[in-house]
């Protein structure tokens, strides 16, 4: 893994949309159905928009009916990180970028995965590159 990448904050503001640093560089979220990836069922990789490290793989993501895209589990343990977030009045985990730390959403132990998990990850800190077609 590379070292942590730190930009100041105007760095931020130029690199990303005024949403983007919303969710990723102020913890914000996206209203529930309402992002560009919540019903997105193509085959591929979810980058994290702030780096474009390697988040999620498509084949880990379902429909929660939650209103966020949620995955079962990331693409590489070490690829996200978690901490306690008491914000807003409750105890919840916060998932962010291991390279960049931007905020991504939260996880829940409520998954069908193996794990049990939920990632719920905001669709504006995500990029999605779509598999290539193999010859089918």
């Amino acid at each position: 893994m590379t070292s942590k990448i730190t930009l100041t904050e105007a760095e931020w503001r130029e690199k990303l949309t005024p949403e983007q640093y919303r969710i990723l560089r102020e913890a914000g979220t996206e209203r529930a159905f309402t992002g560009k990836y919540e019903k997105n069922k193509a085959a591929g990789e979810y980058k994290c928009a702030g780096c474009g490290q390697p988040l999620f793989m498509s084949d880990a993501k379902y429909d929660s009916g939650s209103g966020w895209p949620s995955f079962t589990s990331p693409a590489a343990a070490e690829a996200v990180e978690v901490n306690q977030d008491m914000s807003h009045g409750m105890v919840r985990t916060e998932v962010v970028c291991a390279n960049c730390e931007g905020h991504l959403g939260h996880v829940f132990p409520d998954g069908p995965g193996p794990e049990g998990l939920r990632y719920c990850i905001n669709s504006a800190a995500l990029e999605f590159e779509p598999e290539e077609n193999q010859g089918d």
